[in-house]
């Protein structure tokens, strides 16, 4: 994975960054609140020989550097420890006072350092008085000569004892900076694996290098679509109605050289907004000027009817078993020139009826009879339906909602489609998040062009309501020529 997928995953998974920030510096300020203060005391011992020359001088400087080592770990040494607290003034035992001891050395020198960290201040500087008192002795003792001589070392104190002022733990400012880099590096490390676990589609350019086909539209989330699906009325001017603009538009020029008359819109699981979307791209061709024909194909859970406000009873069904004509089942919608077939009456073999050769027949006729249909058809992971109906058309049309179906099953409905040579014209990315600044961009584009409508003269009023009524004409046309075709 290169970095700017890394990056690209941390920037959409930033709330995790966030909270596992937030989480590590509410940790640490609880345990830096928590923490008892500690103080450090400590004590500077100095290590010398008697010496009488220069030679004298440099041999008993590396023996004072070797012995310095020693002296190290005798001030943790339990002797020592016993006789610091053999008065009992301490009130701690060996134990406690060799866990509070620590020493430290510089190199090439003779000097001795030993503190004490204590949670009383008072207390530290009485057990570093104690030691370093104890210290000088034990190692007069230990450094004196059988017969009784003085020994070769001598423990001079040089430093101390003294104890800090203010304590040297905990450390606010230490601490908070060390958790919030650790909650950032976790945080960070979180949101790329969670990243990398999500199999579901987050992009257009994920999509398109799964289903290998062009991306047609990005159809933004609308918050308004549950309540008014359609893009007529105030939904007119959204942008989701421009991004089915823009759809129709590219749809059309796909392949100039082979246009797509019947398209089949098609989804790889119930729920991603085809319906939503197939209606809306008729309307959008509609007001285009093209005499289209939408079909409900999806006979097993019919929602045209119910979006456009249509009567459903009797449709397609009903033309492919031959109970009526198409001509007469065929609905005007609105003063567009969009006619709507609906479903019909549900049938108990659906799959075999739209893959009769009435279906195929009843395609051909409509082809003549409209510039565009638009055939909404069932999921294509759900049932067969879906297929039988993108073979018998010019071309299929993916939808696919963001952030809800996996990679691996658009892949599937991809290879459906492309297993019977289905001629996948290209995707949709449903109810995409689009950046907040493109959102702005357009609103405010909107805004200056409605500025601009409201100051149309009215002769250029009076002319599109003529223009509506020759539209009219060509809608009462367009459903002459599908009654004529049907007998």
């Amino acid at each position: 994975m290169d970095l700017y997928r890394q990056l690209r995953l941390v920037r959409r998974h930033w709330w995790i960054v966030l909270v596992t920030l937030m989480v590590a510096l509410g940790v640490t300020a609880l345990v830096t609140v928590r923490a008892q203060p500690r103080y450090v005391a400590s004590v500077t011992f100095f290590v010398t020989t008697p010496s009488q020359g220069v030679t004298d001088a440099y041999q008993g400087g590396l023996f004072l550097q070797q012995r310095v080592k020693s002296y190290a770990e005798l001030l943790t040494s339990d002797r020592l420890a016993q006789a610091t607290v053999a008065g009992g003034q301490l009130g701690l035992t060996a134990e406690e006072v060799q866990r509070r001891i620590s020493t430290s050395t510089e190199a090439g020198t003779v000097l001795l350092r030993a503190s004490v960290t204590d949670t009383d201040q008072t207390r530290a500087l009485r057990v570093t008085e104690a030691l370093s008192a104890k210290f000088v002795e034990l190692v007069q003792k230990v450094e004196t000569r059988p017969d009784g001589g003085a020994g070769p070392i001598k423990i001079e104190i040089v430093g101390g004892p003294r104890v800090t002022p203010t304590p040297v733990s905990p450390q606010p400012v230490r601490n908070t900076a060390i958790g919030a880099l650790i909650g950032l590096l976790a945080g960070v490390g979180l949101a790329i694996l969670r990243g990398m676990a999500d199999v579901r589609l987050r992009d257009a350019a994920g999509l398109q290098r799964v289903t290998g086909s062009p991306l047609l539209g990005e159809i933004p989330i609308d918050s308004g679509a549950r309540s008014a699906p359609l893009i007529v009325g105030d939904a007119a001017t959204s942008a989701r109605a421009e991004a089915v603009r823009k759809l129709r538009t590219n749809l059309r020029f796909v392949d100039v050289h082979e246009p797509a008359r019947v398209i089949a819109v098609t989804s790889a699981l119930q729920g991603e907004g085809k319906t939503t979307l197939s209606c809306n791209l008729a309307i959008a061709l509609a007001e285009a000027g093209w005499r289209v024909l939408l079909v409900d194909a999806d006979l097993r859970r019919p929602k045209v009817g119910d979006y456009l406000g249509v009567d459903a009873g009797v449709g397609l069904t009903d033309v492919l078993v031959g109970d009526v004509h198409v001509g007469d089942v065929v609905q005007r919608w609105g003063d567009k020139s969009l006619l709507v077939l609906p479903s019909g009456s549900a049938p108990p073999n659906p799959s075999e009826l739209l893959g009769s050769k009435a279906m195929s027949d009843l395609l051909v006729a409509l082809r003549e009879s409209a510039d565009i249909v638009i055939i909404d058809t069932a999921p294509l992971l759900a049932v067969t339906d879906g297929v039988v109906v993108a073979v018998q058309a010019d071309g299929a049309l993916l939808v696919t909602q963001q952030g809800r179906t996996s990679r691996a099953q658009v892949a599937a409905a991809a290879r459906s489609l492309h297993s019977v040579s289905v001629r996948l014209l290209g995707c949709v990315l449903n109810m995409a998040r689009v950046p907040k600044a493109e959102a702005y961009q357009y609103e405010a584009y909107r805004v200056v062009a409605e500025a601009k409508t409201q100051s149309v003269p009215a002769d250029r009023a009076a002319s599109g309501r003529h223009a509506e009524r020759a539209r009219a004409g060509e809608v009462g046309d367009h459903t002459q020529e599908l009654t004529r075709l049907s007998r």
